[in-house]
């Protein structure tokens, strides 16, 4: 029969696989490389001697790791004579490189953007502007490229941006409608770091997914994928759907409107290729293979999981109990995978709490396991090892982890009511925390039943 521990082992070995086959060092050789004097970039080919600089700018959490996987493709001599760049990273991400300036954006765990996050996009821009016709310019986009590149356009502040997503948010705006707005007030988003850029003679945007179906105009806020949205379209989702515009800071209302008068729409530059080179998909393909390796059957839920971290918690439990039960057509040992990302509801309440959306899923589901959780086993984590506001990537349960809850007397229902998940497995040593991963494609879980 196969152990608690033994899941919790399987379980942790099956996520990491699929983290660690979507790491940059091992994405950014199958699209990148060098032989003689060519570089390859996928099936397109580049005569070295016809280039006078590689200009890397861009940004997301797994930004560090992909500037230093470029360096390491292009090899020394070649960076020497050509390389330049900046990239925004979390500041926990920030390392020294030799031809490549990696800026800290905004703390660890604070997915805001800030006002270092502005002064490191302004050099961004300005080495983008500085692009030639002999200059090839490859933008490295990650998850989290949104928050770690804001540039407000001209006449706004970076507080006025962040008070405009505020009330969107609080008022129930979609993301694409958050999106559209954001947009229409970034240097940045929806294209414009692309634009920025046009100058070079070719633009090459390598992107790693952290958004359900990988949409490229979403990713980061797509600053190298042209933008269909208009100050129009922003100004009715402002006005007619979240309230009048006295809810607005009044320059925000005046750029929008300034902008319909003015000969805004900007012919988006012809010679941009973007390279989806990494997703949640990938990260579920390896775990598949590491679950088999194992000796489990597996069955994948795909990478589109979204909906109520709690529901889904629940979700899966049952569906491990079902399995454990004989009314599923896999026998026991078996792997459910599962990618996506869930999100939270938050109850109202005035006690200290502290949790991410994976813990909070792995909390309700141990709640519907509590009294039968033999040959059982739970784990969900962000690929990016952050979950929350918190240093851990997310927790796990299995009956191991239930019995030291029974012998404490803890409650699972007075830290799950209140999405405070992260003290409960702290207890309990149920976090599994990485530090960070240097990439970013969402939230893997595994489920795991037993013999």
């Amino acid at each position: 029969m196969t152990t608690a521990n033994t899941l919790a082992s399987d379980a942790l070995s099956i996520w990491q696989s699929g983290v660690d086959a979507v790491r940059p060092e091992v994405l950014i050789p199958h699209v990148l490389r060098v032989e003689n004097e060519t570089l390859f970039i996928r099936d397109k080919k580049y005569t070295l001697s016809d280039w006078d600089r590689i200009v890397v700018i861009g940004g997301g959490k797994a930004g560090a790791a992909m500037a230093n996987a470029v360096i390491e493709t292009l090899g020394p001599t070649l960076c020497r004579d050509k390389l330049t760049g900046w990239v925004n990273v979390p500041e926990n991400c920030v390392e020294e490189l030799e031809f490549i300036q990696l800026h800290g954006a905004r703390p660890a765990g604070v997915n805001e953007p800030t006002s270092a996050g502005v002064e490191g996009t302004q050099q961004i821009l300005k080495l983008a502007r500085s692009c030639e016709t002999r200059d090839l310019c490859l933008i490295l986009i990650s998850g989290g490229g949104s928050a770690l590149m804001p540039a407000p356009v001209e006449g706004i502040t970076l507080a006025d941006k962040q008070s405009v997503t505020r009330h969107l948010m609080l008022n129930g705006a979609t993301i694409n409608e958050l999106n559209c707005v954001r947009k229409q007030l970034s240097a940045v988003k929806g294209g414009r770091l692309a634009h920025a850029a046009s100058g070079a003679g070719e633009i090459v945007s390598l992107i790693i997914s952290d958004v359900v179906g990988d949409p490229l105009d979403v990713i980061a806020s797509g600053p190298a994928v042209g933008d269909s949205s208009t100050p129009q379209q922003a100004l009715i989702v402002l006005d007619q759907k979240y309230g009048s515009r006295e809810a607005i800071p009044p320059n925000v209302k005046a750029v929008l409107e300034a902008s319909l008068t003015s000969s805004h729409e900007i012919e988006f530059p012809s010679h941009v290729s973007n390279l989806l080179i990494g997703s949640n998909q990938v990260a579920l393909d390896a775990a598949k293979s590491k679950a088999k390796e194992l000796g489990y059957g597996v069955r994948s839920l795909g990478s589109e999981n979204e909906g109520d971290a709690d529901e889904y918690g629940v979700d899966l439990a049952n569906l491990a109990l079902r399995i454990r039960q004989g009314e599923e057509s896999l026998s026991p040992p078996v792997c459910i995978l599962s990618g996506g990302e869930p999100t939270v509801t938050f109850a109202k309440t005035d006690q200290p709490r502290k949790g991410g959306r994976n813990q909070q899923l792995v909390l309700s589901a141990l709640t519907t396991l509590q009294n039968s959780p033999d040959r059982i086993a739970i784990l969900s984590g962000g690929t990016d090892g952050e979950d929350g506001p918190t240093d851990a990537a997310g927790a796990f349960v299995d009956a191991g982890l239930i019995s030291r809850m029974t012998e404490l007397g803890v409650n699972p229902d007075e830290y799950r009511d209140v999405q405070n998940a992260y003290p409960f497995f702290a207890q309990l040593d149920g976090l599994i925390i990485t530090g960070p991963t240097n990439t970013n494609v969402m939230d893997l879980r595994v489920v795991l039943v037993g013999e």
